[in-house]
């Protein structure tokens, strides 16, 4: 054989080899769309940054300081292949306040492809608006555009909100949250996007004037009340007045102003096995964990646990509804907790949420429960989990307990289900118990990364609920009872005290500052009483007294 000539043809395959190699490595990275800040993307969505890809591992609306590489919770490196996706249209101008009509264009980098578009907010679909040319927006409108091209994915939405303030009229000023009926006491703030406005308000009912109060900051209403408001600015004429009402219920769960929740095993995983009459009266409420789904979708059971009721020396179904009677004798609350880790119960549509609503009220009359806990780890639907406790609320009255369970990530942004949830029912929400642990690293409400594990990661999470939408009395800090209640994410009861202290007086606390205090912080829960039992209740008898203390 001739050497020479094998040397030339092997120089020439691992050429060919390498060209090859280069050019599909190009076309692979090509394949998907570069990361971009104000983009709502999906679990399974595949982006490029830098020199790598990354998968999207939970359902998100991206912003600055959440990159893939930063946040791991929200993406994970990807170096497998997959169907070509469509580039993110863009749109031009970008969304704002103007005050003249704008000629808006819409642009896709991949050739090729169809632009469909919509001007109410609503998703666009393949059978929506085919853009052609240049769209004219005369007034507030939201455009959201995505792009299609047979055999590729369909392109990531894109989305601008133009606010057009016509003539010479200064904008109205917008109340948050809406008027309504609320439970215990509101704060209202109000925003004029017109620039240099200054808003005044009253609060008796009266038309305001300019020598009426000026607005400076939170409203905060203790009892029923009617604000009406308008906005002067320089040279523009005064805005309408606007006008809000807010009812001031009472809370008819009798529950304390700072709570403590803590949830009880129907099960036995090395925790001390207990009867709900060895649960001390330190927690107010004991979530029952947890009802299972049943064959119809949406349905929930619960039946106490064979091996669980013989450890317990022949625990009946009888003797566990007479203790629920005699825990809430005592002013404990006992409400059923739906999920959990392993927890299979979906509610994502009409009928499933009408299963739901019945079920969990069946369990309510059965056992005697007070309300429910949301802890749906696997995902959850806004709209018909929405439907389910607006209906479960039309069954079992304005005393119904309605608490959530997320983890860290479902409340990192209002457009996560979960907290779409929280804010859709804030009227009939009793507390929010974020899971601040088993989560890693997260972005707090500052825009900084915080570490799980941290009085600084609890209190700058907790801010971005208290910052957005939900009432100090609405939210709680959830923690694990000792070093075996989770996987990550321990801190001592100490801690956990540091983080009251710091949200409701601002005393305490580490590095991070929150933007105002929030004495009214509902207080706090735990995973679980079996495990704070096994530890000496060591979380009980340290948060509870915290928690007296408070505000």
């Amino acid at each position: 054989m001739n050497k020479k000539k094998l040397t030339k043809a092997t120089a020439f395959i691992i050429m060919f080899v390498m060209v090859f190699s280069m050019s599909f490595h190009a076309s692979v990275k090509a394949a998907y769309p570069a990361w971009q800040a104000g983009t709502a993307y999906k679990t399974g969505d595949i982006v490029s940054y830098g020199d790598s890809n990354y998968k999207c591992v939970q359902g998100h609306t991206a912003l600055t300081g959440w990159e893939p590489p930063v946040v791991p919770a929200l993406w994970s490196l990807y170096s497998g292949g997959s169907t070509q996706t469509v580039a993110t249209p863009v749109i031009s101008p970008a969304g704002g306040t103007y005050s003249a009509s704008q000629t808006v264009t819409i642009a896709c980098s991949t050739a090729g492809s169809t632009i469909r578009y919509t001007l109410n907010g609503d998703e666009p679909s393949a059978s929506s608006t085919e853009y052609k040319g240049a769209i004219t927006i005369a007034a507030t409108t939201t455009v959201k555009a995505k792009a299609f091209l047979s055999g590729m994915n369909d392109s990531q939405t894109a989305t601008a909100v133009y606010t057009i303030i016509k003539d010479d009229t200064v904008a109205s000023p917008v109340f948050t949250p809406a008027e309504g009926t609320y439970y215990g006491n509101v704060d209202v703030t109000l925003k004029c996007v017109t620039s240099n406005a200054t808003i005044y308000y009253t609060t008796d009912g009266s038309a305001p004037t300019a020598s009426s109060k000026v607005y400076s900051g939170v409203i905060t209403l203790t009892a029923t009340t009617t604000i009406k408001a308008f906005a002067k600015a320089p040279n523009l004429k005064d805005s309408a007045v606007v006008t809000a009402s807010y009812t001031i219920s009472k809370d008819n769960t009798n529950l304390p102003t700072h709570i403590l929740t803590g949830y009880w095993q129907n099960f036995d995983n090395g925790a001390k096995c207990l009867k709900i009459s060895d649960v001390p009266q330190t927690y107010n409420i004991i979530a029952i964990a947890f009802a299972e789904a049943t064959a119809n979708q949406g349905e929930v059971t619960f039946k106490l646990d064979s091996s669980l009721a013989s450890k317990l020396g022949g625990y009946t179904e009888q003797q566990f509804i007479s203790d629920i009677a005699a825990a809430k004798a005592k002013k404990q609350k006992v409400i059923i907790s739906v999920g959990g880790e392993t927890g299979s119960v979906s509610v994502s549509n009409a009928t499933a949420a009408t299963n739901f609503a019945n079920s969990v009220y069946a369990l309510m009359v059965k056992y005697g429960f007070d309300g429910v806990d949301i802890d749906l780890e696997n995902g959850i639907n806004a709209t018909y989990m929405t439907s389910a406790l607006r209906q479960l609320s039309q069954k079992a009255g304005s005393g119904l307990i309605i608490t959530m369970a997320p983890q860290t990530l479902d409340m990192q942004s209002v457009n996560s289900g979960y907290f779409q949830v929280a804010l859709n029912i804030k009227d009939i929400l009793t507390v929010v118990n974020t899971q601040y642990y088993n989560s890693g690293s997260m972005l707090g409400q500052d825009g900084k990364v915080y570490s799980q594990g941290s009085v600084d990661f609890i209190t700058a999470l907790a801010a971005i609920q208290l910052e957005n939408g939900l009432r100090p009395d609405q939210v709680g800090l959830g923690l694990p009872a000792s070093t075996r209640g989770a996987g990550s994410g321990y801190v001592s009861p100490s801690v956990v005290n540091a983080a009251l202290d710091c949200l409701t007086t601002g005393t305490g606390g580490g590095s991070y500052k929150p933007p105002r205090t929030y004495p009214s912080l509902r207080g706090a829960m735990t995973w679980s009483i079996n495990w704070d039992a096994s530890n000496n209740y060591d979380f009980a008898n340290t948060v509870s007294a915290k928690l007296k203390t408070l505000p």
